[in-house]
């Protein structure tokens, strides 16, 4: 279990620091909450302290009612949880779609066709021949556009259940190359030089990729995704301001709901202009027919249309359960926190400051934090704040509250100000970039080799920190660590 710091320091910067590395032999939320404490203590850093926290998807962390997240929270009610793990977004999300029998088995075929394209560098010079052909083709006919770092030949991409980004490269992988890879396949359907093992599997690969459930749930997935993959993109950034972060969420949703309620017809049109550029339209069913199949046909009275089946079974249920995952994730008390917090936020002349929900903000999220007393002047310190900083040159155009609470440190204003300075500092401590996060697991994959397996947890530990801390690294100096071997023990050589 990686454990990453993230604090204000007295310059007003946001840090992460990568803490320390845990052996974890119980993975009960109860044994977890135990290590973590026990981690903390001995860096001398109180519970009572904590602010937020952030963990990945499993169940026995973000449980709302038994995870660790809950007993943190049974001790300290003030450490909010805003779950974080941007990578694991996109995954999960995923999964949630696959909930609905279509997108599980589109997903699937995906994979099969992908594995039998790809299989062998000889199928894969079969592709890239082909598409240098496409290409040349559609140049020469002007209907595709060329210059430096258009039409670039590539390869399909193939999912993994371990990379968040793979599934929409890998959706929009075989949407740019469909033509090639159908020809690939009829290539190695007929070859009589290759095994019948492999003939059968082009075969199979090529009929899933004609069939309209494919075509339909490819275009469907990529529209989907391209919007959650821009919120995953953007969360995957350090430096993601937490209000931006917010806006990205709420928008993400807004524009997911928009594509439910009035994307359908556009989407069809797409995919009958999509089966009839690439001769497949004999393949589109009649919209208008009654749809059935082995579950349904047990079910008389369960009768509905196909294009019933498509926007309703498919369609909208395949949204459902994306906006379902996303309100999971941010819940609602976060949100209103979040909300609250954009009060707060300097960009575009403060226009967005209100000292009303930055009050409401103290009292409802970090009544521990202020005093009655400082609850009480609050108000009048927000009221010259907003009075007094727009008309200083260096705060007047910031855009992001970590600018702000840097730029207040750098101008001294936080004396001045000591009340929002550190409201500002509270709201900041709330995770939403866990870089330094993926970062560690990437760095431990790289340093736990077979020999170093063998090697104690703390000295892995601390290897790991002198690597990807680098900046604290730099201070040390040749001198220093010779120093420092020569102050220890000498230990004892046994001669034979």
């Amino acid at each position: 279990m990686a454990i990453v710091l993230r604090f204000v320091d007295g310059d007003g910067i946001v840090r992460e620091r990568f803490l320390q590395l845990v052996h974890v032999k119980d993975t009960t939320s109860k044994t977890l909450k135990e290590d973590i404490s026990t981690v903390l203590s001995n860096h001398e850093l109180s519970i009572a302290n904590l602010r937020g926290q952030g963990y990945d998807g499993a169940s026995n962390m973000r449980g709302e009612w038994n995870g660790l997240q809950a007993l943190f929270m049974k001790d300290c009610p003030y450490a909010y949880y805003v779950h974080c793990q941007a990578h694991q977004l996109q995954l999960a999300l995923i999964a949630a779609t696959r909930e609905v029998f279509e997108v599980h088995d589109f997903f699937k075929d995906l994979i099969f066709i992908v594995n039998v394209v790809s299989s062998s560098s000889k199928r894969h010079d079969e592709l890239q021949d082909s598409q240098i052909a496409e290409l040349e083709h559609l140049i020469e006919i002007e209907e595709i556009e060329t210059g430096t770092g258009l039409n670039q030949i590539g390869t399909l991409q193939r999912p993994g259940d371990t990379r968040w980004s793979s599934h929409y490269k890998s959706i929009c992988s075989v949407l740019r190359m469909y033509n090639t890879t159908r020809s690939v396949l009829e290539k190695i359907a007929i070859d009589r030089r290759a095994t019948y093992s492999q003939r059968g599997d082009a075969n199979s690969a090529l009929k899933k990729l004609l069939t309209f459930d494919f075509v339909f749930i490819l275009h469907m997935m990529q529209g989907l995704m391209g919007y959650t993959y821009a919120l995953c993109r953007a969360l995957q950034y350090k430096s993601q301001d937490i209000l931006n972060a917010m806006d990205l969420v709420v928008v993400t949703k807004s524009s997911i709901q928009e594509f439910r309620d009035s994307g359908w017809e556009g989407l069809l049109q797409k995919v009958l202009l999509f089966c009839n550029k690439h001769d497949t339209l004999t393949l589109v069913p009649d919209m208008n027919a009654t749809y059935s199949d082995i579950i349904r046909s047990r079910r008389n009275k369960d009768i509905v249309s196909v294009e019933h089946h498509y926007r309703v079974d498919v369609f909208i249920a395949t949204i459902d359960q994306q906006l379902h995952e996303l309100n999971s994730r941010f819940s609602e008390q976060t949100t209103e926190l979040l909300i609250l917090s954009m009060a707060l936020n300097p960009s575009s002349g403060y226009k967005h400051f209100n000292v009303k929900k930055i009050c409401h903000l103290a009292e409802k999220y970090y009544p521990k934090d202020f005093s009655e007393h400082e609850k009480y002047h609050l108000k009048y310190e927000l009221e010259l704040f907003f009075r007094d900083v727009p008309n200083h040159v260096e705060m007047k155009n910031l855009s992001t509250i970590t600018q702000l609470c840097r730029s207040l440190s750098e101008s001294e204003k936080s004396f001045s100000y000591p009340l929002v300075d550190r409201l500002i500092r509270l709201i900041l401590t709330l995770s939403i970039s866990t870089a330094t996060t993926d970062g560690a697991f990437s760095v431990m994959k790289i340093f736990k080799t077979s020999l170093r397996n063998k090697m104690e947890d703390d000295f892995l530990s601390d290897y790991l920190i002198l690597y990807i801390e680098k900046e604290i690294a730099k201070k040390f100096t040749i001198d220093s660590i010779i120093d420092d071997f020569d102050s220890m023990k000498r230990r004892r050589v046994q001669l034979n």
